[in-house]
């Protein structure tokens, strides 16, 4: 590997799901914010940057979460880095089966709301102390 490359596991995309038809919120400009920050401070190459409306609860249905799965599918990231688990959906039911597939594919999603990165810190510190 060359200097230039970046591991696999680095590659991420930036995923929002929190605008509304036609509009561009200070939520999104919040969350594209969050996460390039995120992405910069743990050592990550966003390789995308993909937007979806709010409002369709289940991810299948969305046209940017299906292009998440695919660059998961094709090995293309490593990492998807979204504001918080309702991006995803609000549904609980409907996160699990998501985070499986890209899980099944060696993808993490990765957090930027801070009291939700602060927990994946802490916890991936505790393990490394075992």
């Amino acid at each position: 590997m060359t200097t230039q490359e970046t591991p696999h596991a680095a590659q991420a995309v930036l995923y929002v799901c929190a605008a509304r038809a036609g509009t561009v919120t200070v939520s999104v400009a919040r969350a594209r914010e969050e996460g390039r920050a995120f992405a910069e401070h743990n050592g990550m190459r966003i390789v995308s940057e993909i937007n979806d409306v709010f409002g369709e609860p289940d991810p299948r249905q969305r046209p940017g979460w299906v292009e998440v799965r695919t660059m998961a599918q094709r090995d293309e990231i490593g990492v998807v880095i979204m504001r918080w688990p309702n991006a995803l959906s609000p549904v609980v039911e409907l996160q699990g089966p998501e985070v499986d597939l890209l899980g099944a594919h060696g993808v993490q999603i990765q957090y930027t709301w801070e009291p939700l990165a602060a927990l994946a810190s802490a916890t991936a510190k505790a393990g490394a102390v075992q």
